[in-house]
């Protein structure tokens, strides 16, 4: 294989469009902490060889060597706030090789879109724990300025530390709910298979709540949980409430169902439908909230863990294949990683037509 100048192994896991079409892509420090930047901007235009990535919003902003609390370390999930024009980038706080996230590296970090400038920093230590805490997945009510985050809790399995963070922009101040809810956690029993095997056998992916999207009017937040195969509902009128009760907020979580198989990412359409990347099947599955129905529309084999799908300017779904399980498995051979991105044109209509 051929081997490219200044090249370096990093999955590129999450992906978002800004309103002139530009793909940020985040490239997590989970395989190897040696990749240049976590969160970058793709070009596009590159028909063959590796992927042409630039930092966002600059290398030294992305130093690993940096200041923990002021640097991008490693971002797995991110949000572009079209309302605003803000990027907010999750910050796991902790790379490859490390056992616990330095103090103050666990944080969310808005940027201006436009000029990479901070505008905003919010510390998560005091709602995710530095060590067992994987903070996994953040998705924002661009008119209330409040983000949610999810916490897989993966590196405190088999008791995965799972939880639901909800982070409101104007006071700063994080709040975590729904912690340990039998909604987020994995479900006894499940197994995680992709291309018809389970993945890593006698030390089976433990991955609570992963993928998570708001409706198109911030009222209803979904999830999904990887080593499970349903997915849940809440209204965000209790979350967005301080003084709601945790046996309120538990008794809120709604079971939608089975997905199919297991997941990874979600997105929301225009039109309010989910489309959520299903690993099991190597495609994706639609939900439509005004029918309550689960449908796979589109598989391929080519497709090697489907990670998190986007909706383009133009309405196609686009979703990175990111093989992760491969990767952390070890069983990639140096020279083969492969990161794709994979078009789905959606119609976009009435819910009779399906």
């Amino acid at each position: 294989p051929m081997t490219y100048a200044q090249s370096v192994n990093a999955p590129i896991a999450g992906l978002h469009f800004d309103p002139q079409g530009r793909a940020f892509v985040s490239t997590p420090r989970l395989v190897s902490a040696s990749a240049p930047a976590t969160l970058n901007i793709l070009d596009t235009g590159a028909a063959s060889g590796p992927a042409r990535l630039t930092a966002f919003p600059s290398v030294e902003s992305n130093a690993v060597a940096g200041a923990p609390d002021q640097h991008l370390r490693n971002v797995l999930g991110f949000y572009i706030d079209h309302r605003n024009g803000w990027l907010w980038a999750l910050d796991q706080g902790f790379v490859a090789g490390e056992n616990e996230a330095p103090e103050g590296a666990q944080k969310v970090m808005v940027y201006d879109l436009k000029s990479g400038r901070l505008v905003k920093r919010i510390g998560l230590d005091t709602v995710a724990d530095r060590k067992g805490s994987f903070l996994n997945d953040i998705v924002v009510d661009e008119q209330r300025k409040i983000a949610y985050i999810s916490d897989s809790g993966r590196r405190s399995a088999p008791a995965n530390q799972v939880g639901l963070i909800v982070v409101d922009y104007a006071s700063g101040h994080p709040r975590r709910v729904l912690d340990n809810h039998p909604g987020l956690q994995v479900e006894p029993g499940v197994k995680v298979v992709s291309h018809g095997m389970e993945v890593w056998p006698g030390k089976p992916l433990l991955l609570g709540i992963n993928g998570i999207a708001l409706s198109p009017d911030g009222r209803t937040l979904y999830w999904t949980v990887t080593t499970g195969k349903h997915a849940h509902a809440i209204s965000t009128h209790g979350l967005r409430d301080p003084r709601a009760s945790t046996a309120t907020l538990a008794a809120a979580v709604r079971d939608l169902g089975e997905v199919g198989g297991n997941t990874d990412g979600i997105v929301t359409g225009a039109n309010g439908r989910l489309y959520i990347t299903d690993v099991t099947h190597n495609g994706i599955v639609q939900y439509d909230p005004s029918t309550q129905k689960m449908s796979l529309i589109a598989s391929d084999e080519g497709v090697h863990w489907p990670d998190t799908p986007a909706i383009a300017p133009d309405g196609t779904l686009v979703f990175t294949a990111s093989n992760l399980s491969q990767h952390f498995a070890g069983a990639v051979k140096p020279g083969e990683e492969r990161y794709e991105l994979w078009r789905l044109p959606l119609k976009e209509t009435s819910s009779s037509t399906q």
